[in-house]
């Protein structure tokens, strides 16, 4: 016996000394349970400690860390739900796992929602519930991880948005915290989605011009016209539309940051007027006479290859080198898939914050799922993806149903014969049915009505399907 009441093994198997053993807290009334338990963890490397009851368990948590609890659900005193309870408001983000002789749906239910990360029934099978503590522990160390480190780079750099633990990100978190402070021109390459005004944000939130304006502005979103219009203003008259003068956003930005997104897209004419500002620092308002001077850090970006570009003519040689300062190449996603459970534990907390959600988590297969994809469409693509998952989610875990099907590759009827090969003909077609219908309702997002005009049947017969098939229909997406 130690402290809070525990029952403490003694002379456990070695832990490897490459990293810190999980430790586990088994709550349960059954001796025989519990040695059984504890004999299956250590010899898996495991820390165990041992509670004989729902009190003793929360003493147990109020004086030391744990990585993951194994709860049983008919405990003595207080039962295991109302001890899951207390354990969510003392510590919301330590997995838990039920386990029972009892399995109900019932049961299964309200321990799900209680916030238990998984339900095994006894008998246990030792390999699944190994890979689901596996799984779990991981889930919570790399959730841990990404809270350690954005404490640690918001201390160090003040990079709250940016997440990401691979070679390649460290390197350019301490290139940003190197150039940041001067004065110097940088331009920002990788592919859509990679964060590069995340970037651009960090440069200026860690430059002496913090305290003044960054503005930002996609010089591929606008006309050429427009866009010389939108950066450098414009005096009354200057066009027929110009009823009175306006600044630009030289100006806006005088002693802060101009931040130029997709710079390659600019036409020639422009980019010779960028060129001036870069080198004099001066420009004039179209169809103004006098000179107006800012002081202006210019800070670039592009997804195109600039030097091909260049060799094609269709950007200016002199200002890609006034801009090519000082680069910063942000890798694809593809290449830094170490950081993806990172990025998505962090999605997955924001947008469960947004939308007033309990948190949320991945199972395991959803997770390998993403460390699968390549992501084309990047960190981006991803943030859609755990926002999606998030908002369609009933339950605290996204499972691999939730992820799009070009994730997936799965057919509609796929998920109900891999988990019941014995499924009759009308519950496959049953299952076929209520996935196409919630797939259009997403693509609608979830409005009904469009999606019965789409499937081209009365908005009562879509109604009546749903009810059914038993389709719980979510509040309307955001566009």
């Amino acid at each position: 016996m130690s402290e809070a009441g525990i029952l403490v093994p003694q002379n456990k198997a070695q832990v490897s000394n490459l990293e810190p053993a999980a430790r586990i807290l088994i709550i349960d009334d059954e001796a025989a349970i519990r040695e059984s338990l504890e004999t299956l963890l250590v010899l898996e490397g495991y820390v165990v400690d041992l509670a004989p009851e729902g009190q003793a368990g929360l003493r147990a948590i109020d004086s030391r860390t744990y990585d993951l609890v194994l709860l049983d659900l008919a405990l003595p005193g207080l039962n295991g739900l109302e001890v899951l309870a207390r354990i969510r408001e003392r510590q919301p983000n330590l997995p838990v796992i039920m386990i029972t002789a009892y399995g109900t749906v019932g049961n299964v239910v309200d321990a799900m929602n209680g916030g238990a990360q998984n339900f095994v029934q006894k008998p246990w099978d030792n390999e699944k519930l190994l890979a689901d503590i596996r799984a779990a522990t991981a889930r919570q160390r790399a959730e841990e991880e990404n809270v350690q480190l954005k404490r640690a780079l918001k201390q160090r750099y003040n990079f709250e948005n940016i997440v990401g633990k691979s070679e390649p990100m460290l390197r350019i978190f301490d290139l940003v915290a190197q150039v940041a402070p001067t004065r110097s021109t940088i331009l920002i390459q990788g592919e859509s989605g990679t964060g590069k005004e995340l970037i651009a944000k960090a440069i200026h939130a860690n430059s002496p011009r913090r305290d003044k304006p960054f503005v930002p502005v996609n010089t591929g979103a606008m006309p050429n016209d427009l866009l010389e219009s939108t950066l450098f203003g414009h005096v009354k008259g200057a066009f027929t539309s110009a009823v009175s003068a306006k600044k630009g956003l030289f100006e806006m930005a005088n002693f802060g940051t101009l931040f130029l997104d997709e710079i390659g897209t600019m036409g020639m004419d422009t980019q010779a007027k960028v060129l001036r500002v870069l080198q004099d620092r001066r420009f004039m308002h179209l169809g103004g006479v006098h000179e107006i001077q800012v002081d202006v850090r210019i800070l670039a970006a592009t997804n195109v290859d600039l030097r091909q570009a260049v060799r094609e003519g269709k950007f200016r040689e002199d200002l890609y080198y006034r801009l090519n300062v000082i680069t910063i190449d942000l890798p694809p996603l593809r290449t830094r898939r170490e950081d993806i459970p990172l990025l998505a534990g962090s999605f997955l907390k924001r947008y469960a914050e947004e939308n007033d959600l309990p948190a949320r988590t991945l199972a395991p297969e959803a997770m390998r799922v993403l460390l699968d994809y390549d992501w084309p469409g990047n960190v981006r693509e991803l943030e859609n993806v755990i926002e999606r998952g998030v908002v369609l989610s009933s339950t605290p875990t996204i499972g691999f149903d939730l992820l799009p099907g070009h994730l997936t590759g799965r057919s509609y009827s796929s998920s109900l014969l891999e988990h019941n090969p014995d499924a009759s003909l009308f519950d496959i077609l049953e299952d076929i049915e209520r996935r196409i219908i919630i797939d259009k309702l997403e693509r609608c997002k979830w409005n009904q009505t469009d999606a019965a005009e789409q499937f081209r049947i009365p908005l009562s017969t879509l109604n009546q399907k749903i009810k059914r098939l038993s389709i719980e229909i979510k509040k309307r997406l955001k566009d």
